[in-house]
């Protein structure tokens, strides 16, 4: 009879321990849900640097748009991109061994971008050298020089990156072009992902060929483990798409943004002869 009783009591104890343990587990993954829903919590903090340039430049609704994925034509180059945290620090394995994890999720959300964006009737589109090694930054094949010649032709370019995990990173935010005043695109998408200054590093080589980079966020931490998480994966990627195609409908749209930055001389576009 006491037997009987001690595994009754046994029964009890686990079914309770396992059910307290199913709850904490789907509490957690609700979370976890849930946080993807929240952009901030995704993508991390963005970058706390002085920039205080306003995108004012008015743009057209049918204005032509090219997404560019970051880093596409410099692979096994200096400018391959970050491995992310979870490949350089906790020895995790590649996405692809062949390129770097920041190329394998620009080329993931740069796809994402122009689905979603065409779904909503932008005129948009994107291109990919294909070639992923072009040792001169200026052959016609290279992200730059396509997103340039584009730029010139009256289109919005932009290059998706993902920033640097840890001390070697800054955050989100969007570097705009040099040697034009940043349009209400430009202060659209700083509103969500924040800002660089406009001669951020002394000025990087898209900028100085009028093509946008939008740096999504630090690949570390939540961000990066969402994209890794085969059960987040596509959510979040769709989140990042939704969000930066919304803020391309609400500058072109003209929508005004109330703004309480302080105004830095050094912080304008520079005219192409000074440079």
């Amino acid at each position: 009879m006491l037997l009987q009783k001690n595994k009754l009591l046994n029964i009890i104890i686990t079914s309770i321990l396992v059910w307290f343990t199913y709850a904490f587990l789907e509490l957690r993954f609700n979370q976890r849900i849930n946080a993807i829903n929240d952009l901030e919590l995704i993508i991390g903090r963005s970058a706390n640097l002085t920039a205080s340039w306003i995108g004012t430049q008015e743009v057209e609704k049918d204005i032509p748009i090219l997404i560019l994925a970051g880093h596409a034509d410099s692979q096994g180059l200096a400018g391959a991109g970050t491995s992310g945290e979870a490949v350089d620090k906790y020895g995790e394995n590649p996405m692809n061994p062949e390129i770097s994890d920041e190329l394998f999720w620009n080329l993931k959300l740069q796809e994402s971008i122009v689905k979603v964006g065409k779904k909503r009737g932008l005129n948009i589109r994107s291109y990919d050298p294909g070639i992923r090694n072009i040792d001169d930054p200026n052959d016609p094949r290279t992200n730059w020089s396509v997103g340039k010649k584009f730029a010139e032709n009256g289109g919005y370019a932009i290059e998706i990156h993902f920033d640097s995990y840890g001390k070697y990173g800054v955050g989100s935010g969007l570097i705009p072009p040099v040697f034009e005043v940043p349009n209400k695109i430009d202060e659209s998408i700083a509103r969500k992902f924040g800002r660089f200054p406009v001669l951020f590093r002394g000025g990087l080589g898209a900028p100085k060929r009028q093509i946008r980079i939008l740096e999504i966020g630090k690949l570390e931490g939540s961000l990066e483990k969402n994209l890794r998480n085969i059960k987040t994966r596509q959510k979040t990627i769709k989140l990042l798409s939704n969000e930066i195609i919304q803020a391309f409908f609400n500058g072109m749209n003209n929508l005004s943004f109330s703004s309480n930055l302080m105004h830095y001389e050094e912080d304008t576009f520079v005219p192409e002869i000074y440079l």
